[in-house]
């Protein structure tokens, strides 16, 4: 079968799906829409894991944060970084994991996909710059291969941003801050035909503090129609995104030592590139007799031109080393879900799901360039690739303190490739089965306890499944890579409310990877590894102190091991990870937020003997809300002026008037000096 009839039987059986109805008992929520929550941490009610939460708009407001991908750092346990410039997709750290910027952690917005497969920069690649902060709604995140309805690059965690269904009133807001820093938003939800429509649109500009201009020009608007609820009715959105930047990529220490640049200094001054994005959502719902129903369909424009150049002058010391990546699809899916709750003696529900894609990549290219012209072509591609995935998950309460959810998940995947180079060209099949379980035990003062075990899996680029002979010089044979590699993790929680306005979450965790074989957009090329086995232990903790005083924190350790004779260690796979939080709700008028973030230190390279330095950063905010309608915002960022790195990497490179065979050294990019930031709002 291939990609597109994948679609098209997608869309059919959708329909089958969002009619059929058992009939006999009342309606009854899924489990998803049943989850109690204190802060960002659930009770449990309805959850299948300690490790799943909701996090509400007031929270998400109530944090302070440097750009859009810090909303995901909400997920305990998880930061958010930058390597390049504001336009690139953030470098994310979950369990031991460097996710590069989004490999095996799921995220979507809306319904809609924002992990890229076959993308010319990485595989799994995450970009949700194109978000408007303000106008996020909810944000639900799990982590674990445990959930059925997730798929693809979800075996480390997933996250669901919804926007807002409606804005009490129609907002204004300015915000300017320090490097050229500035902000526009508005925002209304008119009642249209019986529902609300979202508009909102969304400008930044953005020089930055590095001694090279960022030159951001960022626009992102939304137009959202919703009408019903949550169970019935239906919501039709177009979101579009359009971004221009320069990129101070990271920079080799050696440079910095001698005094060539400063820390906020730069090797290329014509890294950079534009992203635009550009989507139509489509979501229907109904009750029925028995249950309820979801269809959802959607198309996405995608088109990303990036240049880089990491080595400097290393592979070409006359022209340098920078390459264009450059990416152009257009993506297409239809979901569906169906829910039962059955008349049987122990409550029975059922969850069948069907989930489609199809990325139409022409082309997907990678080419040698100087100050962004471009010389010569590694390697261009057309890729077609399709999937479906069908789900089952059921859940049954056994007695009052104990419960299961059995599940299990099918997902095919077709790959064709034309590649400039005949060699790489080729189409493939691939198919792949993950069971799902687990058990609730409790509550027992309010307490619960949770056993859960599953099997995911990640796909690898097209290209790399393609791929026979190295694209840079045509003639040296390549492996090809798996298709899809399976994941197989684990583990044992618990959370409680037993302490009055607290709740409490912990977990012991495992994973473990077949292969992380990857394929290299950087070098067109595939790059091999190891199986992998990581494991660890997670603690959250979320307590009201007072009506106006709310304190947070999170604790996670993992130990990252790879199967390699050249070392056993992950590059950039972090140990220890935590954050601490002081959130000030809205009391007369006032409002704050003061939260610390941790990242530790880490291997560079397999055998250990270069390790990056721990990352600790501090944000904070306070706000007023005065005269009904009016708003102000103080934001601080990087409030202890930290001198730390956002990132490091250890590789080779090569500076004018170095050796040919180039210097190891640390690459890195600094956290962004303090900043201030101030924001004016009024609602209408």
């Amino acid at each position: 079968m291939n990609a597109k009839s994948m679609i098209a039987l997608s869309g059919a059986l959708a329909f089958c799906m969002s009619n059929a109805d058992a009939g006999g008992v009342p309606t009854e929520l899924d489990p998803m829409q049943t989850v109690t929550v204190l802060g960002n941490l659930p009770l449990q009610k309805e959850s299948r894991s300690s490790t799943e939460g909701y996090v509400t708009a007031e929270q998400l407001a109530e944090r302070p944060i440097s750009r859009a991908g810090e909303l995901l750092e909400f997920v305990p346990g998880l930061m958010v970084t930058q390597h390049s410039g504001e336009g690139k997709a953030n470098q994310y750290f979950l369990r031991g994991f460097n996710l590069d910027h989004g490999t095996d952690f799921y995220t979507e917005v809306d319904g809609l996909p924002v992990n890229m497969r076959t993308h010319a920069h990485g595989q799994g690649y995450a970009d949700v710059n194109f978000i408007i902060p303000e106008l996020i709604g909810s944000m639900t995140y799990r982590k674990g291969p445990y959930y059925a309805d997730v798929g693809d690059f979800a075996a480390a965690g997933s996250a669901n941003l919804r926007y807002v269904d409606e804005l009490p009133h129609s907002i204004a807001k300015v915000t300017v801050g320090e490097y050229g820093d500035y902000s526009g938003l508005l925002a209304a939800s008119p009642t249209v035909f019986g529902g609300k429509l979202l508009l909102g649109a969304q400008a930044t500009a953005y020089e930055g503090p590095f001694d090279l201009d960022e030159d951001v020009r960022k626009y992102a608007g939304i137009a959202r129609y919703h009408r019903g609820d949550a169970q019935q009715g239906f919501t039709a959105s177009l979101m579009a995104y359009h971004i221009d930047y320069n990129a101070p990529d990271q920079i080799p220490q050696r440079a910095v030592d001698d005094g060539d640049i400063g820390r906020l200094g730069y090797i290329d001054p014509t890294d950079g590139g534009n992203v635009g994005r550009y989507s139509a959502n489509l979501e229907w719902r109904g009750k029925t007799a028995d249950g309820n129903w979801r269809v959802q369909g959607y198309a996405l424009k995608y088109r990303m031109q990036l240049y880089s150049n990491f080595t400097y002058f290393l592979e070409d010391p006359v022209h340098g080393d920078q390459f264009n990546q450059f990416d152009d699809r257009w993506v297409y899916g239809v979901n569906a879900r169906r829910y039962w709750l059955l008349p049987t003696t122990i409550p029975v529900d059922i969850t069948l799901g069907l989930q489609s894609r199809y990325d139409d990549i022409d082309p997907v290219g990678l080419y040698k360039t100087e100050a962004r012209q471009r010389l010569s072509t590694v390697r261009q591609d057309r890729v077609r690739e399709g999937s479906a995935g069908l789900y089952l998950s059921s859940t049954q309460k056994w007695t009052s303190w104990f419960r299961s959810t059995l599940g299990a998940r099918a997902d095919g995947y077709s790959f064709d490739v034309d590649s400039d180079l005949a060699a790489n060209s080729g189409n493939d099949h691939d198919a792949i089965v993950s069971p799902k379980a687990a058990l609730i035990f409790g509550p027992w003062q309010r307490t619960q306890f949770f056993l859960n075990y599953g099997q995911g899996f990640h796909s690898n680029d097209a290209r790399g499944v393609t791929t026979t002979v190295d694209p840079s010089d045509g003639v040296t044979p390549q492996d090809k890579v798996d298709a899809l590699v399976k994941a197989r993790g684990g583990e044992f929680g618990i959370s409680s409310g037993i302490v009055p306005k607290m709740t409490i979450a912990a977990s012991l965790w495992w994973l473990n990877f077949d292969s992380e074989l990857v394929y290299v957009g950087d070098a067109g090329a595939n790059e091999p590894s190891g199986a992998s086995r990581r494991h660890g232990v997670e603690l959250s903790v979320y307590y009201s102190i007072l009506p106006w005083l709310v304190l947070d924190a999170d604790y996670a350790y993992a130990h990252a091991r790879l199967d390699s004779d050249d070392g056993d260690r992950i590059p950039n796979s972090i140990g220890t990870i935590y954050g601490f939080g002081i959130t000030v709700p809205e009391t007369n008028g006032w409002s704050g937020g003061l939260r610390l973030r941790h990242l530790g230190a880490g291997p560079l390279i397999e055998d250990n003997s270069a390790r990056s330095k721990p990352t600790t950063v501090v944000n904070a905010q306070v706000g007023y809300h005065f005269l009904e309608r009016y708003s102000a915002e103080l934001q601080v960022l990087n409030v202890l002026d930290s001198k730390d790195h956002d990132i490091t990497y250890y590789y080779t490179s090569r500076l004018p008037g170095e050796p040919a065979e180039g210097v190891d050294d640390y690459h890195f990019h600094p956290v962004e000096p303090r900043a201030v930031r101030l924001s004016v709002g009024a609602s209408f």
